[in-house]
This record gives C-alpha cells, structure tokens and sequence, in this order.
C-alpha cells in the first residue's frame, strides 16, 4: 500500500507500507524533507514496524516521537505528517495528480444559484459522473451567505441588508457567515472525490485542501498560513474562510467532498459592520477587538488587479495538477436552477434555524 501527504507547509511524506496479521509490515518512509541524523529514518520505520493497523494517527505519531534519537532534526517533516501518510495509505486514498481537473469558471451568477450548483456539481462528482472540479465563482450582486447551522436572526440585521439590497442566503456547508460584493471577493470550489482525502481527519482534510492555495498566495509575495479550523491567514490579518460539506455516494457508496473558499480582495467594513451581527463573544477569541481589524483584503497586499489574482491561482493550480477548462452542463444548470428556485430561494430553507 502506498500514501502520500504533503505536510502543510513543509515537505512531502511517502510511506510504503504492508500489513500482515493486521500489524504494519515492511514500512519504508521516503520523501523530499530533511531529517539528522540519518539513522533517524531507521527509527521512524522501527517505530511503525509491528504497529496494530488500527492504530490512529495520534497513536501513530506518538510511537515515532518515543523513538525518535535525542536530537532528532525535522524540517519540512513531523511525526504527524508521517502518520497521515500510513493513514492514508492503508485507506487507499488517491493523489492529486491521479486525476483530470477540470476548471469551471463562468459568468456573474446570483447567489441562490452559486449555492446550487455546488450541491448539482459535488453530487456529479460522487456519482462519477464529472471530474474534480475547481469552480470559480462570480458574483451578481451583493449577499450574505451564511452557514447551514446559524440562526439567521442572530447573524444578520434584516433591516440593513434590506437597506443595501444584499440577499441572504444558507449554504449546506457548516461556518461563519460570509460578507460578499461582485468584484470585492475571491470565491471558489474545490468538488472532490471522497478518496482523496481518505486517512485524514476532518481538521486536517482541511489544511490538505487549502495548500495550494497557500502555494499561490505565496508566489504573489504573501506569507499565508492555514489557521485551524478554517482560516487563512498572513501577519497583517485573516483573509479567507473556508468550509466543507460531505457528500454520500449514489447507494451509499464512496462519496465526495464540497470545499468552499471565501477570499477578502476588498472591502467595504462599515457596510458589513451594518449587515452582520458580529457579537463580542464570537471576537473575544480572534484577539482584536474590532472587526474590521481581522480581515485583510487580497487587493492592498498583492496591488494586482481582482483578475490577474484569480488568473495567478488558476495558473498555480494548474501547474501543481494539471486543469483543463470546462463549463456547466445543460443538464446540471437545469438541475442548479430548479434547486436554486426550490430550496436557496425558498424562506424555509433560509430561515431553517430562525
């Protein structure tokens, strides 16, 4: 069985592994990171050798950390990363690179439409029925999108979005509620096969998945880092929120992944600071006092146009797992408009949680 992870941050971990009489056998840890003394690699495969194939990850790390000689350098490596990689290896889990990306990127849509059309495209991708996909977003018009779980009442001032002409709408996916205007926010998909994130927990799934993206930012000249559970973050603030729902596959089987991101490339703060109700409590954990202090917009600290942002992603993602372009299908579009009208649209699913 073979697994890959690439440690968020760091470097990437291969891990070769058998099991006989339900303990691993014959474990050979490679990668690109570095580690002194050698014999340390000895010592993380000791470790693992003979180790129950149930153990988890945290039992895992903790076996290599006990073996590991005093003095031990990692850089670009931890123990955890390499018991994602034997995680992910005895679940078969798949690779990036082990698939046909597609990108879809299409015109302005309305918000209620956007929400639909991750539900249409991940349920496609569970089924086989489309490749990954990264999907770009662009907006409509203005909106608050809050997350499936949040009481409406509590996260957003009616009067004022009423006021700014901002439609509120919920997603499926769990989180924060996001503050959106076309031309000011950077959103996009990832729609993923459930294997591809095998042998992760939910937490880390979530740094796998944001990586590339912390690549990109990275060649445009910012330091960005993944903020459990799911922020992305820089020096001067946070800049992204993402969130995830989980997809069950047609009969039950293997299913897939929605990972949404929100980017901040502007911002009108006094407006959002109207729309949403953002509590003390929910501030007295992020360190600042004010609001506007936590998010950093994409356009002051890379000074490229909203486009070329999005271009320099895209470009990234590519380069990293290859991406061809795609679009919307006739008949998934059908689909996406009838549950937009239905469901997005309908004040039951909106006001769900009052």
């Amino acid at each position: 069985m073979h697994g890959e992870y690439k440690v968020p941050g760091g470097k990437l971990v291969v891990v070769d592994v058998e099991v006989e009489d339900g303990v691993l056998r014959h474990v050979r840890v490679a990668g690109d990171f570095f580690l002194e003394p050698d014999e340390a690699l000895d010592a993380v495969n000791g470790a693992l050798e003979g180790a129950p194939a149930d153990t988890d990850a945290a039992g895992l790390a903790a076996r290599i950390e006990a073996a590991l000689p005093a003095g031990t350098v990692m850089y670009g490596l931890t123990a955890e990363g390499v018991a994602i990689a034997v995680r992910r290896a005895l679940a078969h889990a798949t690779d990036w690179t082990d698939y046909d990306w597609q990108l879809v990127h299409e015109g302005p849509q309305p918000p209620a439409l956007h929400m639909a059309l991750d539900e249409v495209l991940t349920a496609e991708v569970a089924a086989g029925h489309r490749p990954p996909t990264l999907r770009v977003w662009e907006w409509a018009s203005p909106s608050v999108i809050i997350g499936s779980f949040q009481s409406l009442r509590n996260e957003v001032d009616a009067d004022a979005a009423d006021r700014h002409g901002i439609d509120v709408v919920r997603r499926i996916s769990g989180g924060g509620a996001m503050f959106v205007e076309p031309g000011n926010t950077i959103t996009y998909s990832l729609s993923v096969p459930e294997a591809l994130v095998q042998g992760l927990s939910f937490q880390d799934s979530y740094a796998y998945l944001d990586d590339w993206v912390l690549g990109a930012l990275g060649d445009m000249g910012i330091n960005a880092w993944y903020q459990p559970l799911n922020d992305i973050a820089t020096d001067q603030g946070k800049i992204a929120g993402a969130a995830q729902k989980r997809m069950v596959g047609p009969g039950g089987g293997p299913g897939a992944v929605l990972h949404h991101v929100t980017m901040s490339y502007d911002i009108d703060a006094d407006k959002m600071l109207e729309v949403l109700r953002i509590g003390r409590e929910k501030m007295s954990d992020k360190g600042t006092r004010s609001a506007k202090k936590r998010v950093d917009p994409l356009r002051r600290q890379t000074g490229l146009p909203r486009e070329a942002v999005i271009d320099r992603m895209i470009d990234s993602f590519r380069g990293r797992y290859g991406l061809t372009h795609g679009k919307v299908t006739d008949e998934e579009l059908r689909r996406a408009t009838e549950l937009a009208e239905t469901k997005f649209r309908s004040p039951q699913w909106t006001a769900r949680v009052p």
